[in-house]
């Protein structure tokens, strides 16, 4: 899919403003609610679903980026909106910057998949500081869907360096939906693809000793299961998607059933991006 043909020019706002998140969204709903495919969709519910969203987790990615984004069961095809913030925008970003530049992605319930790929698209352009530097230096919004034409389509070269060392993050959950809720956030954040490993923790074994059968009341059932992500990041980005890990999982020095280690790397060659 070609994530070009969902951007128009009249969906780019080179001059967005707004005092923090709460008013950002509500502004970009008002904008989202006058696109001819979402005819029939209130603002109201628009801006329920980027804030329910947004209060999972933020999408503000970091780097001066959000990705907010939504799937609605009225939508036939993709609405991708562009706003450049020249001032910047409160928005809890998981790196503590206001943010200057906003995707908004607005996905039909039934294209799960596809969603995904325009997320990981979108992420891997913006992890990129030269389109980011020359996106902000666009004055009109034909200018800057130049620019976004030329970069998602491949055309622009990846600045010298741009291979950075990286660390290998596991992460190992004992909750389902602490499982969705990191990959959706790994997602956000340009994660090039990841291996899960499904697993059992010792509790599944310790009960059938002798020694502990009598415990086995106290053993939770839901939680002899675990899930064991491995992925490559980049080593600058280690301690701001750790943060954003905790944002989903609580503070991890409190926090039981999760657990988050960098290891790391001598040597790779290849990526696991599946998307």
């Amino acid at each position: 899919m070609n994530i070009a043909d969902y951007i128009h020019t009249d969906h780019i706002r080179v001059d967005f403003r707004a005092r923090n998140k709460a008013q950002a969204l509500t502004k970009i709903a008002a904008l989202a609610a006058k696109s001819p495919p979402l005819k029939g969709v209130s603002e109201e519910q628009i801006h329920q679903l980027l804030a329910e969203r947004e209060a999972a987790v933020s999408t503000g990615i970091g780097h001066g980026v959000a990705i907010p984004h939504a799937r609605l069961d009225a939508l036939k095809d993709f609405v991708i909106l562009v706003l450049l913030a020249p001032d910047g925008v409160e928005y809890d970003a998981i790196d503590r910057r206001r943010v200057q530049i906003f995707f908004v992605v607005l996905a039909p319930s039934d294209k799960v998949a596809e969603h995904l790929k325009v997320l990981a698209g979108l992420a891997r352009m913006l992890s990129q500081t030269t389109f980011r530097k020359e996106a902000l230096k666009t004055r009109t919004p034909e200018i800057l869907y130049e620019v976004l034409v030329r970069h998602l389509s491949g055309e622009a070269a990846p600045a010298q360096g741009d291979r950075q060392k990286r660390r290998l993050l596991l992460i190992v959950l004992y909750y389902d939906q602490l499982l969705n809720d990191v990959l959706e956030y790994l997602i956000d954040v340009n994660v090039d693809g990841a291996t899960i490993l499904r697993s059992e923790g010792m509790g599944a074994y310790i009960s059938n000793l002798p020694l502990f059968a009598s415990f086995l009341g106290f053993m939770r059932e839901d939680v002899k299961i675990s899930h064991t992500i491995l992925t490559l990041i980049p080593e600058q980005d280690e301690a701001r998607i750790v943060r954003g890990i905790e944002s989903i999982t609580g503070d991890l020095d409190k926090t039981r059933g999760a657990m988050v280690m960098t290891l790391d790397v001598a040597f790779y060659k290849g990526t696991m991006d599946m998307l």
